[in-house]
This record gives structure tokens, C-alpha cells and sequence, in this order.
């Protein structure tokens, strides 16, 4: 089983498909993480649904008036996540990564070089996040082949 750290895990397995593999990834969550990080980590899956959607609209759209205009979404959380702001970027950019945002991927990896994070580590995390992501879909497929 993956270990599920600090930088990884949650926050990607809510985005993912799979319910089953948010129920087991959250019940590991909880041994191993804070109350905090457990709000944190859904908070990052819930903004970044919500901020790759649109942003990956702007970024995709021809017009580029859309870009220009203002996003006009609550992202309070995006400047007081409650955890270590690394952490929560690190699940931002895991979220973004399954949601295929290229410019919201490159505005979180921006934030983590400056703030000293390594290209490994800001890898091993989308790595995580990917790996996660083919289990949930895989589960999915099978739970649709059964039914």
C-alpha cells in the first residue's frame, strides 16, 4: 500500500473517482495525519475542482478577454489552508495534476521552487496523485462491469 505522508494522498484520492478508494485512503488518513490536515487536504480537492474548471477554461478558451476578467470564486482557504503552506500546495498541485490544469500546475509549481521544494518531491507527488487516480478509475470500471 502507498504510504500516505504529509505531501500526499487525501486530497488527491477525494478528486479521484473512486469512492471506495476515498473511504480507505481517508480511514489511513486519519491515523496518520491532523484533524487539520484532514480539512486542509479536502479543502485543496474542493478549491482545485473548483479553480481547475474555470482557470483551465480561460487558459483554453480563444477569447481572450475571459483570462482578463475577474474569477470572482471564495478561495479564502488558497491564503489560510490551516497547515503548512508546502503541504497544501503539494496537494493543490496533485489536485491540478488529475484535473489536467496546465495553468493552475504551473502557478503551484512556482510556488513550491520559490518556497525551496525540490523537482523530486513536487514529482513524487504527482506521481502519488497519478497512481491513485488509475486505482480509482480502475475500481470504478470494475464496479461498472459488475453491476
Amino acid at each position: 500500500m502507498l504510504e500516505i505522508t504529509k505531501d500526499n494522498g487525501l486530497g488527491a484520492a477525494i478528486d479521484s473517482v473512486g469512492g471506495a478508494l476515498v473511504a480507505a485512503i481517508a480511514g489511513e488518513a486519519a491515523h496518520r495525519l491532523t484533524p487539520e490536515a484532514v480539512v486542509a487536504a479536502k479543502a485543496a480537492a474542493a478549491i482545485m475542482a473548483m479553480n481547475n474548471i474555470y482557470y483551465r477554461f480561460t487558459h483554453l478558451a480563444t477569447d481572450p478577454d475571459y483570462a482578463r476578467m475577474p474569477a470572482r470564486l471564495r478561495m479564502n482557504v488558497i491564503a489560510n489552508p490551516g497547515v503548512d503552506r508546502i503541504d497544501f500546495e503539494l496537494w493543490s498541485l496533485a489536485v491540478s495534476a488529475i484535473n489536467g490544469c496546465g495553468k493552475c500546475i504551473d502557478a503551484h509549481d512556482q510556488v513550491l521552487r520559490q518556497a525551496g521544494v525540490s523537482r523530486e518531491a513536487i514529482q513524487q507527488a504527482v506521481r502519488i496523485a497519478s497512481v491513485i487516480h488509475a486505482v480509482a478509475a480502475t475500481l470504478d470500471g470494475e464496479e461498472s462491469l459488475a453491476a
